[in-house]
């Protein structure tokens, strides 16, 4: 802190007089009050002190200065002295309560930019300064325009393979424009209770779609896509921006990511460096001549050029392949983020400000997240997370069948579906204690209780709330011609998008509305008990309205209860010994 700390006679770190205030939770820069009045400020940005105003003619200095003192600076409130307890007594003082600060920042993971979510949520320290160090590039529409507090959220990280910096000659391919190397949807569940850091191998086969992009002039230019490539490929081949990335995973998984984060080489280096190394095991010795790893077997403390090396071997590790590099990518990421939420860490705001500086610097973002206000917003809702609730999974995948010498994988299309809808419908990968009420649980449940009428019988309008188009003629003919519920109509489309499939009835109509649900495959939280509508015969009908879960008439909309299986999955908080 270089320019911090100049022409300051005591030399003290600007970051040294940063004191947490137990009330808002946050840092505050606090200056010695007996320092004089000429002695140079930091240049962290602080509260401005107002210039005192000058003695009226034929004023006292004295009058002066009491007239200063009673003058209450704006914004600020007086403190109300406290009277000197008696003798023998200790004075009562409110007990601190726990720092909100160490809970914004609790959380952090994820490939070579995922850690930098938690880093930038201490960017509020002196955030004009950092503001100017992030880099941010176009969405092009590619994502939902940016998380919300009070939804779940979808986070795509990328680390690329780029080299940019002193000392990354030896890594990645030579020459390279960035491809999508490392990669990670983070699925942060609606209530913070768990996430899902799910990895997608950069050799997957996959449809990259046409993406439209921005160019460097402003101009829009689409890249047309390709079919069977490799993942990897959805950046930097071509032209392509981290926004093609993001349709690609759209168009893999069928989760829209909220928000992007991309990466280079250095943010291993210069964040592990940062906060001192961490920790590592090996199951057994590395000498990898390919990434220059060469470690024994146990417990290390890696940081800088050890812990990129750490992260890009591949061929010293489990097969030899990226799968195997993935898996200790993710027990790296794991340590990362129990030494970033350790106390030697949050308790240090001159490491904290390390971080962001370090951090801001790694960083490129979408332009939906391009400040550090949005960025500690994100950090604040993050920092909810408990790190034993952080699974780390990825994609199933098989070798690919129609290659000799195994180079790549397709995707395990009888486990795959099962995991992305899992995420979509915000199932958690880890047995989380919630503390949602049994009781609404139990009354969600026995709504799907009890007799049904005959298919025949129920009387039932379909609207379309958020479903693809045509969705509700889909299932007025399905209902009809393989399910007998003839007396079915399409009333068109709903007032509002819904984004879950929802059937309100009347208490009198429970039994067409058990029915229709067991058709439909409803769960009882779709069921809305409310009340009966008229058909366009002037009749008493319930009421289907399809949410944007809808997925096709005769597929089940019941939300699963469990994580489907997966070929491998740890959480943050456990260490892993690589083998």
């Amino acid at each position: 802190m270089d320019a911090q700390g100049r022409g300051r006679a005591d030399n003290i770190d600007p970051a040294d007089q940063w004191v947490l205030n137990p009330n808002t939770g946050e840092y505050e820069l606090r200056l010695t009050p007996s320092a004089p009045q000429s002695s140079p400020q930091s240049s962290v940005p602080g509260p401005r002190r107002p210039a005192p105003s000058r003695p009226a003619a034929g004023g006292t200095r004295e009058a002066a200065s009491q007239e200063t003192a009673n003058r209450e600076v704006p914004g600020q409130r007086r403190r109300r002295a406290e009277p000197e307890p008696p003798a023998g007594r200790r004075s009562r003082r409110p007990v601190k309560k726990k720092s909100k600060a160490k809970k914004a920042l609790l959380w952090t993971g994820g490939s070579m930019a995922f850690v930098l979510v938690a880093v930038s949520a201490a960017g509020y320290l002196y955030i004009k300064h950092l503001n100017d160090n992030i880099t941010s590039v176009s969405d092009d529409g590619a994502s939902t325009g940016g998380f919300s507090k009070d939804k779940a959220i979808n986070l795509l990280i990328i680390g690329t393979d780029k080299r940019t910096g002193a000392g990354n000659e030896g890594y990645g391919d030579t020459g390279s424009v960035g491809h999508a190397d490392t990669n990670i949807l983070l699925h942060i569940s609606k209530d913070r209770s768990n996430a899902t850091a799910l990895s997608i191998p950069r050799d997957l086969i996959v449809d990259v779609p046409d993406c439209p992009t921005e160019q460097s002039d402003g101009s829009q230019k689409v890249i047309a896509g390709t079919t069977d490539v490799r993942f990897n490929t959805s950046l930097g081949q071509d032209g392509r921006t981290a926004s093609c990335t993001v349709r690609t995973v759209t168009e893999l998984t069928g989760i829209q990511p909220d928000n992007f984060m991309v990466a280079d080489f250095n943010a291993v280096k210069t964040l592990t460096d940062a906060v001192g190394g961490v920790e590592v095991c090996l199951a057994k010795d590395i000498d990898d001549k390919q990434s220059h790893l060469k470690l024994s077997k146990g417990t290390h403390n890696i940081s800088g050029e050890t812990a990129l090396a750490f992260v890009r071997t591949r061929h010293s590790v489990g097969f030899g392949g990226d799968l195997s590099r993935i898996q200790l990518q993710q027990q790296f990421l794991s340590a990362l983020m129990r030494k970033l939420s350790s106390n030697s860490t949050l308790s240090s705001p001159s490491k904290l400000l390390k971080l962001a500086e370090v951090g801001t610097k790694a960083l490129t973002v979408d332009s939906k997240l391009d400040s550090i206000g949005k960025l500690k917003d994100l950090g604040l809702e993050l920092g909810k997370l408990n790190p034993k609730n952080l699974t780390f999974t990825t994609i199933p995948v098989l070798d690919n069948p129609a290659e000799t010498v195994k180079a790549t994988v397709v995707l395990n299309e009888s486990k795959a579906p099962a995991v992305f809808q899992a995420i979509k419908e915000d199932v958690s990968f880890t047995a989380v204690k919630k503390k949602q009420a049994k009781a609404s649980k139990d009354a969600a449940a026995a709504r799907l209780k009890g007799t049904k009428s005959a298919a025949s019988e129920v009387r039932v309008r379909i609207l379309n709330g958020g479903a693809p188009a045509g969705s509700a003629q889909e299932t007025l003919s399905w209902l009809q011609n393989d399910k007998g519920v003839t007396k079915s109509e399409n009333a068109g489309n709903a007032p509002a998008e819904l984004s879950k499939t929802t059937l309100e009835y009347a208490p009198d109509q429970a039994d067409q509305a058990r029915e229709l649900a067991s058709l439909m495959g409803l769960s009882g939280s779709a069921m809305k008990p409310g009340k009966s509508v008229t058909n366009s015969q002037g009749l008493p009908a319930i009421t289907l309205t399809l949410g944007k879960d809808f997925q096709g008439a005769g597929v089940s909309l019941t939300t699963p209860t469990k994580a489907p299986d997966v070929d491998s999955k740890t959480t943050a908080d456990k260490v892993t010994c690589a083998k």
